[in-house]
Parts: structure tokens; C-alpha cells; sequence
């Protein structure tokens, strides 16, 4: 596959930019107005602000005023979950623990580890399954052992890594028949599987605009009405005091627009999606038989499984070496591994989900979208074998080369 013609299968990281978005960004960026100034120009801006929070909450099923416009969805997590602790916490000191999945994005993870390393919170981590799922009866169990002393309960929508879509609905009901608020990263599923806020019962819910054809920059949390969430930021009272500072307007129109669009088109795209992903695995199963599927198959299609995403463990090669001999060969792809430094650390997810570290090392992750089609799941099955052999020569050789090249300023 030449290299001017790449193949992008990394939609979960970001998605193009829809040509809907693009034009109503570029649109909106040609004009100015502070939307809190109080003359005509402000006035417009406001307006576009208002009618953007209206389309998002509708795409959402939640109410306008429900829609605290974040800078993305690393900041709407980050709010949901400290907002919640401390709202929790002063109004009870009582309420420490936090009951947070195993295997949430490190939006929520690190901010978890953080309030129980200098804010006095308790973490208690609640497993999943083979397959990524949360187990019901020991968050049921965890809250029940002494529901006065949870702050809130972390359950994602559905997993960033390996697609498995949690059972969000099961958790809030274990939650809120004691009164326990439940934060959703929902960056993932919003648009991509049903999502309706209001019929949830979550109290906050993060999304993100350049997950569904929006741009980068721009996210969103739901906040329930009733909720009593304390602000990370401080300033001017914008966001219902939740999160002063200047609206991006244009942004934020571009990402209303992006998920009316995307949300309107769910059902159809989705299934499109479904058949592709399935294509995609049967065609990675041919290619590269020692492959192994992480999550659930969603064989029936019946939504256990985010539509886009095919996650595999490649036995005996490093993902980052895997990820680079596609990259070479103009297919790009992820891995679950999170790098720091310039070390490889095995996907937090798969060792969750029971995997042991060097599988967990050799995942990748395949992430279709709405530019995503029948050539491109075809020229990664036609790659993949020599693309595989090669990861496979090379071995672990990646992970101790990227050690000794700790320190230079490479990430793998």
C-alpha cells in the first residue's frame, strides 16, 4: 500500500472532520463576539452558543441546561469525578470511597488516584469480566457493605480499548436506590450506540466532539438538574458556574452540528459499521490465524460491542512493532498500550480483562468510522501477514530497545 494513500483505522483516537462541521466552523470563525458581551455582536455569538447546547442535549436525550461545554472529554471527566467527590464529601466527610471500574480511560483513572493521593478519598476498583464487562455483584456487594460512605460510583459507556459496552443502566439502578450519583465516560458511545441521558439516571456524562466528526478542543458534560457538582475552574460564573471562561462558539456549533448528524444516522451507520467490523475480523482471522479477538464478538449484532472496534492481542511481537510495520505500509492503527517515557506498558484493560503482560503488550487496535470502508478493511488484511512477520522477527527487541532509550525524548 503506497504511503500516499493512507488507511486510517484509528477513528477511536479522532475522527475526520465532517464536511457538515467543517462548514459551519469555518463559518463561525469568520465572525467575531464574545458570546457573554452584552452588544449585537455578543448577542449573535450567544445565540449560536444557545442553539448549539439545544442540539447537543437533543442528540443526547438530556435538557439544554443540562449541557456544561468542556474543552474536551479529559476535562469533563475530570470535573464529573472531583465536582462529585468534593460536592459529596463536604456535604458528608463520611463519603470517601469512590467505586471506579478497572477499566476506565485515564481521563478517570489518574483523576481517581489523584483525589485518593491528596484529597483523602478511598479508591475501590470493581473487576471486570474475560470480555471488559463490570462485575454487577461486587459493585451491588460494595455498595451495599456501607452505601453512606461512597462518594460515586465510575462506570464508563462503553470501553476505549477493546468496545465492550458496559451495563451503565444495571449500575445506576444498584447506585441510586441509595442515593449514590454515577459519572459516565460516554466519549465513546455517544453517537456510536444508543445514549440517552435523561433515561439513564446518571448524574453527569462525558462526551467529546472529535470522537463523532466534530472538531478538536470541544467536548461537553451532561449535569443532571439536581446535581451538586463543585467547579474545577473559577472565574467569570459561565457554564451554570461550573466552568467559567470564554465559550468557544464556533466550536461548539461545529460539534452541535457533528452530532445532530452523526445521532440522526445511528442506526443505519451503526449497522453499516457492525457488518464492516465483522468483515474486518473474519478477514484479520484469515490473515493472521494466531490472532486473538479481545471483548465480546457481538456475533447478532445485538450491541454488546462498540460497531467500529476490533481489538487484537498478536502473540509474539510488541504492538508498537506491529503498529509501525503497518505504518509503513500506509494503514494506521493503535495499540492499548499507554507509553510514558518512552517504556511500553502493557494495556491496563487487557490485564484487568486477565491477561498476562506480554500478551497484553502485543495488542492492536482497529477503529473504523464514517469514512471507513469495504478498501480499507482490504488492504489491512492484505498487509497484515507481512506486516505481522516482520513484528514477529523483531520480537520483544522493541520493548528493550525503547528502554534503553528511556530519557530521550521517545515515545513509542
Amino acid at each position: 500500500m503506497p504511503a500516499n494513500t493512507p488507511v486510517y483505522l484509528d477513528h477511536a483516537a479522532t475522527t475526520p472532520l465532517s464536511a457538515a462541521a467543517l462548514a459551519v466552523m469555518t463559518r463561525e470563525l469568520a465572525r467575531t463576539g464574545n458570546p457573554s458581551s452584552l452588544h449585537g455582536a455578543g448577542r449573535r455569538a450567544h445565540m449560536v452558543v444557545e442553539e448549539a447546547r439545544e442540539t447537543l442535549a437533543a442528540a443526547a436525550g438530556a435538557h439544554s441546561s443540562e449541557v456544561i461545554f468542556t474543552s474536551g472529554g479529559t476535562e469533563a471527566d475530570n470535573l464529573a469525578v472531583k465536582g462529585l467527590y468534593w460536592a459529596r464529601n463536604a456535604a458528608d466527610p463520611r463519603r470517601r470511597r469512590i467505586l471506579c471500574s478497572t477499566v476506565e480511560h485515564h481521563a478517570v483513572l489518574d483523576t481517581v488516584e489523584w483525589l485518593e493521593a491528596h484529597q483523602g478519598a478511598e479508591a475501590v476498583w470493581i473487576p471486570v469480566d474475560a470480555d471488559g464487562r463490570l462485575d454487577l455483584d461486587v459493585l451491588g456487594a460494595e455498595i451495599a457493605r456501607d452505601p453512606g460512605s461512597v462518594a460515586l460510583v465510575a462506570a464508563m459507556w462503553a470501553n476505549n480499548e477493546v468496545g465492550t459496552v458496559q451495563p451503565v443502566a444495571e449500575a445506576v439502578a444498584l447506585a441510586s436506590a441509595h442515593g449514590i450519583p454515577v459519572h459516565s465516560d460516554a466519549v465513546q458511545a455517544f453517537t456510536s450506540v444508543p445514549v440517552d441521558f435523561a433515561a439513564s439516571g446518571l448524574a453527569t456524562m462525558a462526551v467529546s466532539g472529535h470522537k463523532i466528526g466534530g472538531p478538536v478542543g470541544i467536548g461537553a458534560l451532561f449535569v443532571g438538574r439536581e446535581v451538586a457538582l463543585a467547579p474545577l475552574l473559577h472565574g467569570g460564573g459561565h457554564e451554570r458556574a461550573l466552568r467559567s471562561g470564554t465559550l468557544n462558539a464556533a466550536a461548539a456549533a461545529a460539534f452541535a452540528r457533528a452530532a445532530h448528524d452523526a445521532a440522526a444516522a445511528l442506526a443505519t451507520e451503526s449497522e453499516r459499521l457492525a457488518r464492516l467490523r465483522d468483515r474486518l475480523v473474519a478477514g484479520v482471522a484469515r490473515a493472521v490465524p494466531e490472532a486473538v479477538l479481545n471483548g465480546p464478538d457481538d456475533a447478532g449484532h445485538t450491541g454488546t460491542r462498540l460497531p467500529g472496534n476490533a481489538h487484537f492481542t498478536f502473540p509474539g511481537c510488541e504492538g508498537d512493532s506491529l503498529l509501525f510495520m503497518l505504518d509503513m505500509m500506509g494503514i494506521a492503527s493503535s495499540t492499548g498500550s499507554a507509553c510514558t517515557a518512552g517504556v511500553p506498558r502493557p494495556s491496563h484493560v487487557l490485564l484487568a480483562m486477565g491477561r498476562d503482560e506480554e500478551t497484553a503488550r502485543g495488542s492492536q487496535r482497529f477503529t473504523l468510522g464514517h469514512t471507513s470502508g469495504d478498501s480499507d478493511v482490504d488492504a489491512l488484511v492484505a498487509a497484515l501477514p507481512q506486516a505481522y512477520a516482520r513484528a514477529r522477527k523483531a520480537g520483544m527487541a522493541g520493548h528493550e530497545s525503547s528502554i534503553r532509550t528511556a530519557g530521550t525524548g521517545f515515545i513509542s
